[in-house]
């Protein structure tokens, strides 16, 4: 069972566990005293725990709740709760989230990291790149939490060995400081005590930069009371932006106010770290505002209020709080993950939610700056920011990171916003996916998966997968140097590449289960060529998989149209999206299909993949041509392997169908759409329909990909498959949705880099789910992160360029910094003529489709891939 643990009060992560358990009943589980859990030894990491649960309160649909004895007890997956220093319950929170083995959203140590002022502005200043107020910091010379040596813009750590016996080095540090070039545009400083045991208290002295003697009396008065744990901060009064306001409605005059910024990201798919809602607060400049001191408000009208007028500005803004929010908790992250389980909390301890704040301020109604400290005492949490004016441009300025308190503050904005009619935001929906995704990965860990057939390198995605989610991987393989074999738990050679006789070749594999005592776990294909053989033997094993019926309906394309056009039920019924087409064995077959099938059609392998042997045919005479040429060329697998051989070479005649060209990959769990991604193909090179160009996400309005979803989704349903990971290629024209073929397996080429890449979840992992019978968690609002645009590259068009001209290396040099991203899909070219199949696939990323298209474009051009023969410029046109 997947099982999410909230440990404590559950104030802040009440809305997360109604969502929870919304989407996963009986996932999200409350537990309010220590007496309802315990900690064991774990059975698969040495000198961690497995937290096991008696009793606890769980959510499920409709917001239902019940308080549940677990006979026997549940093991947590995933476990988060109050750990917020100086909390009330945080003592047995913080000792049962210890060392555990499973994912652990925080923890006591991390989060006195996160309250600490001087680590996280180190954080915030030399891993995020994000300006910061002038600091000068003093520890001693023992504190080990911080590099030896650390080197941050702005930021000068002093170690002390002897605080009492060093005041001249304090007086010296504290003079160069206040008469240093980052010193220059600010007038006063703050003198004040930091540390995660100052959170919120402590008193603070301010002072003109002019006073030095009185700064460094009050340096020296602080450190006489320095602890290991605790620094003493010298640091720049960082004035907020004065901006112009509307003039007021009444004489009297206007206050100096303040405003807090506080923004809430979580880690999300793929371990990245995403804005998830933005509120604020306004308070007096003299009185820093603090959580619950004040309702919370948007960011939009926030800045409006303080005289940010243009619309456009206002969308900067708020671009770069994101940008800086993210680059923050990123930083945050990468710095986690250099310390030591011990210094973590554990092996598996990381920070996932983060709130984060920012603070500025307005003229006063004398015209001064109104000034909200930059070191004020802050209770609550998150990346306090400043709207700063620097050579007459606003910037935020970063001051430091606190732990939980922001989700509060936005929680509360969402049930304000609901009161007077706005939809349901964001945030509990992208937090509860979130845990769940994390506690579904930790399920999989140890799981043995058979998985047949290897595949080429385009699948060499697998191995890396696999152990990054420790997974046992049990391969059976025709060839026997595969280069897998290597890199799996146990690899079984079985030459299964007749697959006429799957229902032999899966007694075999049964049996060489049971002779090797293997007893996996779920079993599955990502190589199109065994999808039925997979799916014999899942039924074989009694696991959970689409039914050998349905897999060979689709596997078969006039197979899979003639079903469909049976299937009148349904409105429209899954007839409407299924396209004439004959199947041809003989030249004889030509001329019955002829008749059946108007031209233009097409003419392919009955059971090919990849493109290959795909021909638009003008008339009987071209089809007879075609078919002499492939029935000569392509007879068993051993002439092209991977597109289908081994089924034999019988081809089929199909209705040519105008419109764009779409693929969809789908998730399908007990024949409920659990999650679906659209995605564009360029024209293909008529007469051949070899793949060109694609991007993600797709160009199309949102009811047209709906149109495309819905037609793919009743077209798997009509054929059996109720359970797994879909590829279905559809066409679009005036008309609506018509079906190519259906893939009955995960999408190929690029398709789940490229979906990782832009949206997050991950096509192999939520494979793996369904074959262990767990409905995948995925978004249920994706939102895309980025656009893509790609291109194949072919031997015959540029392996010369790319091998002899250097592009092949600068394409790796820049697919390592990240600039662009490359699939290898063969090693060598593979076919020739019109059997060839792409090489590469290289993408370019945007934060608009044009912007992507344009950069691709110039890559294109400047290595040489796109030509008069080639015109890369043509393929990418589509894309509108």
């Amino acid at each position: 069972d997947v099982t999410v643990c909230i440990l404590g009060s559950p104030t802040a992560f009440l809305p997360v566990l109604l969502e929870g358990g919304t989407r996963c009943p009986g996932a999200m589980v409350l537990c309010l005293s220590p007496t309802w859990a315990s900690r064991v030894p774990s059975e698969t990491c040495p000198g961690s725990w497995s937290l096991l649960l008696s009793r606890g309160v769980s959510f499920k649909v409709g917001g239902h709740s019940a308080l549940e004895t677990f006979v026997p007890p549940r093991r947590a997956n995933y476990v988060t709760g109050t750990l917020a220093p100086g909390d009330p319950e945080g003592g047995w929170v913080g000792e049962l989230a210890r060392d555990l083995d499973c994912p652990t959203g925080g923890s006591v140590p991390l989060a006195h990291r996160l309250e600490d002022t001087l680590v996280t502005r180190w954080v915030l200043a030399a891993r995020a790149n994000l300006p910061v107020p002038p600091t000068l910091a003093f520890v001693l010379g023992a504190r080990g939490d911080l590099p030896t040596e650390p080197v941050a813009p702005r930021v000068r750590l002093v170690r002390l060995e002897d605080p009492q016996g060093q005041q001249s080095l304090v007086q010296e540090e504290v003079g160069a400081f206040l008469g240093g070039t980052a010193m220059e545009p600010y007038s006063q400083v703050v003198v004040r005590p930091a540390g995660w045991r100052w959170r919120g208290t402590g008193t603070r002295s301010t002072h003109r930069k002019e006073e030095g003697a009185a700064v460094a009396q009050a340096v020296g008065a602080r450190l006489r009371g320095l602890t290991e744990e605790d620094s003493v901060l010298l640091e720049a009064m960082v004035p907020t932006a004065r901006l112009p306001v509307p003039p007021p409605r009444s004489p009297a005059p206007r206050l100096p106010m303040a405003l807090r910024i506080c923004t809430l990201v979580c880690r999300s798919w793929g371990d990245r770290p995403q804005l998830c809602q933005v509120a604020c607060a306004v308070g007096r400049a003299e009185s820093p505002v603090r959580h619950g001191a004040a309702l919370p408000q948007g960011l939009d009208s926030s800045l409006q209020q303080w005289g940010v007028v243009a619309p456009s500005q206002r969308q900067a803004l708020a671009t770069r709080l994101r940008e800086a929010t993210e680059a923050a908790m990123a930083a945050l992250l990468a710095t986690e993950a250099e310390l030591s389980p011990r210094q973590r909390g554990g092996t598996r301890a990381h920070t996932d939610i983060l709130g984060e704040h920012g603070a500025g301020g307005t003229a006063g109604a004398r015209g001064r700056p109104a000034v909200l400290s930059a070191v004020s005492p802050s209770p609550s949490p998150g990346v306090d920011f400043l709207l700063a004016c620097v050579d007459d441009a606003l910037e935020l300025v970063a001051l430091a990171t606190n732990s939980q308190r922001c989700l509060e503050t936005c929680v509360l904005a969402e049930a304000m916003g609901r009161g007077v009619g706005e939809p349901r935001g964001d945030v509990p929906r992208l937090l509860a996916e979130a845990m769940l995704q994390r506690a579904q990965c930790h399920l999989v860990e140890g799981k043995d998966i058979l998985l047949i057939g290897a595949g080429g390198v385009s699948k060499s995605f697998v191995w890396e997968a696999a152990r990054d989610y420790g997974l046992r991987i049990h391969l059976v393989e025709s060839d026997p140097e595969h280069f897998a074999a290597g890199l799996v738990q146990t690899f079984l050679p079985y030459d299964s590449r007749e697959h006429r006789r799957d229902e032999e070749h899966a007694e075999r594999v049964l049996e060489l289960l049971r002779c090797r005592g293997l007893r996996p776990h779920a079993c599955l294909s990502y190589w199109d060529d065994c999808v039925v053989l997979a799916a014999l033997v899942c039924q074989g094993l009694g696991l959970r998989g689409p039914a050998p019926a349905a897999v060979r309906v689709a596997k078969q394309k006039s197979r899979t149209h003639r079903h469909l056009q049976r299937c009148r039920r349904g409105r429209p019924p899954p007839a409407a999206f299924a396209v004439p087409c004959r199947r041809l064995q003989s030249h004889g077959d030509v001329e019955r299909a002829a008749s059946a099938v108007p031209f233009p059609a097409v003419a392919k392998l009955e059971f090919g993949a990849g493109g290959v042997g795909v021909r638009l045919v003008e008339n009987a005479g071209q089809c007879h041509a075609h078919a002499a040429r492939l029935w000569r060329d392509l007879r068993d697998d051993a002439d092209h392997p991977g597109i289908g051989l081994g089924w034999g070479n019988a081809m089929l005649l199909m209705e040519y169908v105008p419109g764009t060209e779409h693929d969809v990959d789908l998730v399908v769990f007990e024949g409920r759409l659990l999650g679906a991604w659209v995605s564009d193909n360029g024209p293909t090179r008529v007469p051949a329909f070899l793949e060109t160009a694609a991007c993600l996400p797709s160009c199309l309005p949102a009811d047209r990909q709906a149109q495309l979803v819905r037609a793919a989704l009743e077209c798997c349903r009509a054929c059996g498959l109720r359970d797994g990971v879909f590829n279905v290629e559809l066409k679009l024209g005036p008309a609506g949705p018509r079906l190519l073929e259906i893939n009955p397996r995960m999408g190929g080429f690029y398709l789940r880099d490229w979906i990782r890449e832009v949206y997050g979840p991950d096509l192999l992992l939520a494979a793996v789910l369904v074959a262990l019978g767990v409905p995948p968690v995925l978004p249920a609002r994706p939102a895309p992160r980025t656009h893509l645009a790609g291109v194949m590259c072919l031997g015959s068009e540029h392996g010369e360029t790319l091998a002899g001209g250097g592009g092949m290396e600068a394409l790796r040099e820049l697919h390592g910094r990240g600039l662009v991203r490359l699939n290898r899909l063969f090693e060598e070219p593979e076919g020739a003529g019109e059997y060839e199949e792409p090489l590469l696939s290289v993408a370019c990323a945007g934060a608009t489709l044009a912007e992507a298209c344009e950069r691709l474009l110039g890559l294109c051009q400047g290595l040489g891939i796109d030509s008069p023969r080639y015109p890369v410029e043509h393929f990418l046109s589509h894309f509108k």
